[in-house]
């Protein structure tokens, strides 16, 4: 079993999830419970399955909860873009957000990896 926190891919998601949070705040009201509720979902789905995944036994599962939370970020990029498009989100507060989560993804698919490795040489 790992602890979550130690892992900086957690702590960036976890960030991301903040922001998410704080952007998703100034959306119209009539909005409340759509797109705010998906990218709030959506980011702290990722954090979330990462810790998750660190609470089981084995490299098999921990890499299935870090796929999962892969496809979670793939969404967010999704409600990001969509949340922009539709004036939601300014260019300047879509960069910062965007820019978290290609980071997120990055450090998501060189973990992947690693665990991938490491089933494989153990």
């Amino acid at each position: 079993m790992k602890d979550f926190r130690d892992l900086q891919v957690w702590e960036k998601a976890h960030v991301l999830t903040l922001k998410s949070y704080k952007f998703t705040g100034t959306f119209p009201k009539h909005e409340l419970y759509g797109s705010p509720s998906q990218i709030r979902r959506c980011s702290a789905s990722i954090a979330a399955n990462i810790a998750e995944g660190c609470g089981k036994r084995g490299n098999g599962e921990f890499q299935r909860f870090l796929n999962i939370a892969t496809g979670s970020a793939s969404e967010l990029e999704y409600h990001f873009l969509l949340a922009r498009d539709l004036g939601y989100l300014s260019e300047p507060d879509y960069r910062v957000l965007s820019g978290g989560l290609i980071e997120v993804k990055r450090m998501l698919a060189s973990l992947v990896r690693k665990v991938a490795e490491d089933r494989l040489a153990g």
